[in-house]
């Protein structure tokens, strides 16, 4: 049987990182980005934010591959409450990382978008241009967008407190070296 890891790895930290600069880039140009219109053809700000978006998926996709093949056991120093809340946020982290550009790509595919990889490469679209699937699963990214950044907060909120009021390791397990 393998030994438990006990510290997140090199590219289980760059995937992390990765993610997060990437989200703390889409976040804003995605609310400063102007109001979507029946029949606009998306511009410079939004293409990139559609093109952060895929990044964003393609991202988190190979965290998760990443993590269920290099798992890291919870810090056995945490209360059991600690352990199974941490956890959870992880996992709903997941889905909300995956689902939020997930429901934007089926948003822009409804709206016969052309979607491409920073103008460089074309990617699909997931429902023909007017699909109701599409604009239903779309309608969900406003939300999902706004759960997201409730969980980012709670996750951002509990590595301080462990850094700050427990004052252990917890938040280092993630930073590098």
């Amino acid at each position: 049987m393998p030994a438990e890891r006990l510290h997140y790895d090199t590219a289980a930290k760059v995937f992390h990182w990765l993610i997060v600069a990437a989200v703390v880039i889409q976040l804003p140009l995605g609310w400063l980005m102007p109001d979507i219109k029946r029949g606009m053809v998306p511009g410079t700000a939004m293409s990139l934010h559609l093109s952060i978006g895929a990044t964003i998926l393609l991202l988190v996709v190979l965290r998760l591959g990443w993590r269920l093949t290099h798992p890291v056991a919870p810090d056995k120093e945490l209360a059991a409450w600690q352990r199974v809340a941490s956890v959870l946020v992880h996992w709903l982290l997941y889905g909300a990382v995956l689902l939020t550009p997930l429901t934007g790509w089926f948003l822009a595919s409804a709206r016969g978008w052309p979607i491409t990889l920073f103008g460089l490469v074309p990617l699909p679209g997931l429902v023909e241009q007017g699909s109701a699937l599409g604009r239903s699963i779309g309608g969900l990214h406003q939300t999902l967008t706004w759960i997201l950044l409730g969980l980012i907060a709670v996750h951002v909120g509990a590595a301080f407190v462990h850094l700050v009021v427990y004052k252990d390791r917890v938040i280092y397990r993630m930073l590098a070296g």
